[in-house]
């Protein structure tokens, strides 16, 4: 009989689990949704309130490496103007950790400038999940490599050169 039990207690916890790594997901999908609307409306506070105090955001040029305060200071004015930027995702994936208040994600963004791909992390603060830092990337197709390389080669040259000298 107390084996009995003892499935049956494993088998509620193990659902238990499963059910709040559903909702964790849907917390969280709503979270980077409410994140990249709040942008394309120009939002600038629902976007920052959904960050965590010492988020990093991390742009496409190789200069923008922001902690949250300094990415601020560069989102304000395009905010204050009404247009920041307009981010819809087309795919994400999302992962938690087993303690559930880590995860990590990845997605793919119709932007502005096309296809990017979008990666970061959340963390669980006060039951709520805020973005604590996130990655931003142009897609090229791989058939296509050459070609960006090329373009981007004077300017890749100097940035690694400066970071040698530091």
């Amino acid at each position: 009989m107390s084996r009995f039990f003892i499935l049956i207690s494993i088998f509620i916890l193990s659902s238990q689990l499963r059910c709040q790594e559903v909702t964790d997901k849907i917390q969280i999908q709503s979270t980077l949704d409410s994140w990249h609307k709040a942008a394309g409306a120009a939002d600038f506070e629902s976007y920052f309130r959904l960050m965590t105090s010492d988020a990093v955001f991390i742009g496409t040029d190789a200069s923008e490496n922001w902690q949250i305060n300094e990415f601020k200071a560069y989102a304000k004015p395009h905010f204050d103007k009404g247009r920041a930027w307009d981010f819809t995702p087309l795919e994400r994936k999302v992962y938690i950790d087993h303690k559930a208040d880590i995860a990590w994600f990845d997605e793919l963004l119709n932007t502005q400038m096309k296809l990017c791909r979008g990666s970061g992390v959340l963390k669980k603060v006060s039951g709520k999940w805020k973005i604590a830092h996130y990655v931003l990337s142009i897609v090229i197709p791989n058939e296509n490599v050459s070609e960006v390389i090329e373009l981007k080669q004077e300017k890749d040259d100097k940035t690694i050169e400066n970071l040698r000298k530091q």
